[in-house]
């Protein structure tokens, strides 16, 4: 049976605190809710983190690659061929972006389980991953999350995929055309019982009538929580009890799109009991509702366990929300050699050097000639799977970085290899030498000129939560 050969969840390592929203535009609004969420730095969006996600996925090997989002960084240009690229995946592959609702990755999750299930390939990657940006102070900035998950649909090794129902509505909840950068909505009274309520009830409840199976025989329901005083009413009116109604993961994590539905599911695994029954449902221009039925465990935990918080300020100053004094040292961004960055994508959306066959040498950027013993016998070599540790660093005040100061150094890789890198995730004071650092995939900058988003890698510290 078709099912999740693997999973990978990517949640940022910072958190806005609600109460410092409210404290800060509280006369804009009235919604003071309790807890955190999530937060992009300013480094990341969808892509880097959809690809920080798969790599945690065992992905080396897979026929097609599909993200879903609402908040692809690119409107013509394949953005799951950048995430391809990025994973080293080759050009023999089909690749795929699914957008215009936060359902979107049920659609996806949902074809490629007919591709698999009818033969048409054996592994997909379904990546999916929102940085939702609202207006301070509204709604959709306060319930709004920041995170990326990925699986693999092939063989049922963590969960089965048992069946599904789709309901699709043209429903005017929330909507941004493509010259804008920040969403509209209706009011969040129409939002709720309209479409919220309505369309994940009639998902769910179709299911369980294709299914024929009744709500006593499902271990864990999970859907997105939109408004927390009517989150639970939804399950309760279908005949479940509040024991199987699965923590939106609110008050922590927020509502993160696209992400949230394989989030959900990732936090049920953690506790699930071989051949449980669960039901993930989406929202978004209607609702789709999957049944997966429990194979083994997935550490969701692993995945949040390292959190810091992030001054409201410099959220909105990351989103460009704020206008922020570059200086002349921020002003300028050479224009991007896009013919260049064709030509050398491997080495620097893969982050592929080169390693001798003949010593052993590992060297980046790619060499034909190994630095060790002169031999041409070099065959390519990936880094950005390798963890490392800073040989040497620095905080430079004088370069311009929207959070400054900008920290980069040598890292070391482990089994060789050298490389500079600028270091993010961390603050001014935090890093030693010889602190061990895994790579990230991140926005390098932004080229207003050819409008361009330039991408490589960092090194994050390895910080234990």
């Amino acid at each position: 049976m078709v099912g999740i050969e693997s999973m990978g969840i990517y949640v940022p390592r910072y958190r806005l605190d609600r109460r410092e929203i409210f404290e800060s535009v509280g006369w804009i609004s009235r919604n003071f809710l309790p807890g955190e969420r999530a937060a992009a730095n300013y480094d990341e969006d969808s892509i880097t983190m959809a690809v920080n996600a798969a790599m945690k996925c065992e992905c080396n090997d897979v026929d097609a690659v599909f993200f879903a989002s609402v908040t692809m960084p690119y409107k013509e240009r394949q953005n799951a061929e950048i995430i391809a690229t990025a994973l080293d995946l080759g050009s023999d592959i089909s690749t795929a972006d699914f957008t215009g609702s936060t359902k979107a990755v049920t659609t996806a999750l949902i074809n490629a389980a007919n591709y698999v299930a009818a033969g048409k390939a054996k592994r997909i990657l379904v990546c999916a991953a929102d940085c939702r940006i609202g207006r301070p102070g509204s709604y959709l900035e306060i319930v709004s999350g920041d995170a990326a998950a990925a699986v693999v649909v092939g063989k049922e090794k963590l969960a089965s995929i048992n069946g599904y129902h789709c309901v699709s509505y043209d429903f005017a909840d929330t909507w941004r055309i493509d010259k804008d950068d920040l969403a509209k909505s209706w009011e969040d009274r129409w939002i709720r019982d309209e479409g919220y309520k309505k369309f994940i009830t009639e998902a769910i409840s179709k299911l369980l009538e294709k299914e024929n199976v009744s709500p006593s025989e499902i271990a864990k329901v999970a859907y997105p929580c939109l408004y927390p005083r009517d989150f639970p009413k939804i399950a309760l009116s279908l005949g479940f009890s509040q024991e199987q109604i699965q923590d939106p993961l609110f008050t922590i994590l927020g509502n993160t799109g696209n992400a949230h539905p394989l989030i959900m599911l990732a936090a049920i695994l953690e506790k699930a009991e071989r051949d449980d029954r669960i039901i993930i449902a989406s929202y978004g221009s209607g609702s789709d509702a999957v049944m997966f039925t429990a194979k083994e465990n997935f550490p969701f935990s692993e995945s949040i366990r390292v959190r810091k918080k992030m001054p409201y300020k410099k959220y909105i100053a990351f989103r460009e929300l704020l206008p922020v004094e570059k200086g002349m040292r921020g002003e300028e961004v050479a224009p991007t050699p896009v013919s260049v960055l064709w030509r050398n994508r491997r080495e620097i959306l893969a982050l592929v050097g080169s390693r001798c066959r003949n010593c052993g040498t590992p060297q980046y950027p790619s060499q034909r000639v190994c630095v060790a013993c002169q031999s041409q016998d070099l065959e390519p070599y990936r880094f950005a799977d390798k963890k490392g540790k800073i040989f040497s660093f620095t905080e430079d005040y004088l370069a311009f970085s929207i959070n400054p100061p900008a920290i980069y150094g040598i890292i070391e890789f482990e089994g060789g290899g050298r490389f500079w890198f600028d270091i993010t995730d961390c603050e001014p004071g935090e890093l030693k030498v010889g602190m061990p650092v895994r790579m990230s995939f991140r926005r390098r900058d932004f080229d207003p000129q050819r409008r361009v988003y330039n991408y490589f890698w960092k090194a994050v510290p390895e910080v234990r939560g």
